[in-house]
């Protein structure tokens, strides 16, 4: 199993990155919230987890090590492959996964795109006893840690959250509206630290737009 990537990151694109590892460039999906603190040349450290199949080699990316352990115990659900736990990760980070498994919240599980009222119900079934306490330390709740690529500069935002959003599924014009709606979120976290927190902004997009 390949536990992590550590390197120059190639290349960005609204569902991955290339990590250049000896060499070698490594194709690795990530989440939009991850992809968001990646920047192209800077090094950057991803944990990650293989997904063999017959006919495919997948290698998905996580923020921490936290995230990537959560996304391999989605998958022992009934039903749950690595799309769909990667699309939950998508939409919430690991401790609202914890907490709404925990508090049997339908109704944010529901918010995932693949995820109807009855699969919502046999997750919090399955995993209910399995996925451990709810906990506040998660990368992308805070601020950046060593070796891990900054917050994103306040130019590019518009650009990486639509893309991000786009790749998700949803339509340019639905992009576009989130990113209006979002606009003066963006403007006072540029002027209280100077930097727009992306990925703050796309888990806020998309619940936005799983309202509308």
């Amino acid at each position: 199993m390949i536990a992590s990537v550590s390197g120059r990151v190639a290349a960005v694109s609204p569902d991955g990155a290339v990590v250049e590892v000896g060499g070698i460039g490594l194709a690795v999906q990530c989440t939009p919230g991850t992809i968001a603190r990646l920047t192209v040349g800077d090094d950057a450290r991803l944990a990650t987890s293989l997904v063999v199949r017959e006919d495919s080699l997948t290698l998905y990316g996580f923020a921490d090590d936290d995230e990537r352990q959560l996304f391999e115990l989605l998958q022992t659900a009934n039903g749950v492959g690595p799309r769909l736990a990667q699309a939950v990760l998508a939409i919430h980070p690991p401790r609202e996964v914890r907490r709404a498994v925990s508090m049997a919240d339908v109704k944010a599980l529901m918010q995932v795109p693949g995820i109807g009222k009855k699969g919502a119900e046999r997750l919090i079934l399955e995993l209910r006893d399995r996925l451990g306490a709810t906990t506040t330390d998660t990368q992308l709740d805070g601020p950046p840690v060593a070796g891990a690529a900054p917050i994103t500069a306040v130019a590019p935002w518009r650009d990486q959250l639509s893309s991000a959003l786009v790749g998700l599924g949803w339509s340019t014009r639905e992009a576009d509206t989130a990113l209006t709606a979002l606009a003066p979120v963006a403007d006072e976290q540029l002027a209280g630290t100077g930097r727009v927190d992306v990925a703050s902004l796309l888990r806020q997009a998309l619940q936005l737009l799983g309202r509308s």
